[in-house]
């Protein structure tokens, strides 16, 4: 008896009425012979019942396969389920839409700097380090405003690991490391959520 193994893809995307086949939401370890022939095979017809995410579970996809092929042995490798996500019509944003967004995240963010500093005091911090090396008062240090106006837009690249859309080095920033992690929790409550082995008309 042939055996295939079988490794499910995390998560693919698809439009509606894309014909999903089993080349398409995970990889086939085959002889090279009869390989395009497991690919080829259809496993869900995407329709608009669907909603915007489909899980396609393991077990389910087994289940087909030895139908279809009843004489080869199906092994299930690696993730046991893929989550297909459908795109709708792309939003493209405008010029206009970008500048206001961007104009309002500008503005709470610098915002946001502001009031940190008046909290903690940062004026009266500089004037105090002024004072302690020059011993004279002052309510504008530019020698160390200016400075660490500077420092705080360079640790902010540093610490977002971007500039624009170039990377600085290869490590993740915290921000990607939280946004990886929301994602993954998305995921595992689509998985949760949407995957029903009882409503199998609902994924195939």
């Amino acid at each position: 008896m042939t055996r295939v193994y079988v490794r499910m893809q995390k998560k693919v995307k698809a439009k509606y009425a894309d014909e999903l086949k089993l080349g398409d939401i995970a990889f086939i370890q085959a002889p090279e012979d009869i390989k395009q022939k497991f690919q080829k095979v259809s496993i869900h017809t995407v329709t608009k019942k669907d909603g915007e995410f489909i899980v396609i579970e393991g077990f389910l996809l087994l289940s087909i396969l030895q139908k279809v092929f009843p004489d080869v042995e199906f092994e299930l490798v690696g993730p046991t389920e893929t989550i297909i996500q459908v795109e709708s019509r792309k939003f493209k944003p405008s010029v206009v839409f970008v500048f206001v967004v961007w104009v309002v995240l500008f503005i709470g963010t610098a915002m946001s700097i502001m009031n940190f500093h008046y909290d903690v005091g940062m004026p009266e911090v500089h004037e105090t380090i002024h004072y302690i090396f020059t011993g004279e008062r002052t309510s504008q240090p530019l020698w160390i405003q200016i400075p660490y106006s500077i420092g705080l837009g360079i640790g902010m690249v540093l610490f977002l690991n971007h500039w624009f859309k170039k990377r600085i080095n290869e490590e993740p920033s915290p921000l990607e490391i939280e946004l990886f992690k929301y994602e993954q929790d998305i995921d595992e409550y689509i998985r949760h959520y949407e995957n029903d082995l009882n409503d199998d008309r609902r994924h195939f």
